[in-house]
């Protein structure tokens, strides 16, 4: 048996509901990248933690509060990046939508520095 890879153990501490008790896992300069060509009005670079906050907000009122993410699996690269695959739910504009969703989180220090949120 294996001991949990650190940047895993960091990111099952993360919890979106409530990012103000968990602001010590971001670096201060974070940087989020959303690339999503269907959601114009939300593609593109966040940064800090209020940064993060503005992303999650508008995608809450985007999707008028269906906006969900169930991980399906992440895997640690070397010391610095964790690959994770996730299954977004969501209702736009009246429309279920399913889609699968990869994030790479760049972790320094025991900090997240950068996140990719690609469809």
């Amino acid at each position: 048996m294996t001991d949990e890879h650190p940047n895993i153990a960091l990111l099952k501490r993360l919890d979106f509901g409530n990012l103000d008790d968990t602001a010590d896992l971001f670096a201060e300069n974070l940087v989020w990248h959303f690339f999503n060509p269907r959601l114009p009005d939300v593609e593109g670079d966040y940064f800090g933690l209020s940064g993060l906050q503005t992303f999650l907000e508008k995608m809450v009122a985007l999707t008028e509060g269906t906006f969900g993410v169930e991980p399906i699996s992440v895997i640690a690269i070397g010391d610095e990046l964790l690959v994770m695959h996730n299954k977004n739910r969501m209702t736009l504009q009246g429309m279920s939508i399913e889609t699968d969703v990869v994030v790479v989180w760049r972790i320094v220090d025991g900090r997240f520095v950068e996140v990719w949120d690609i469809p």
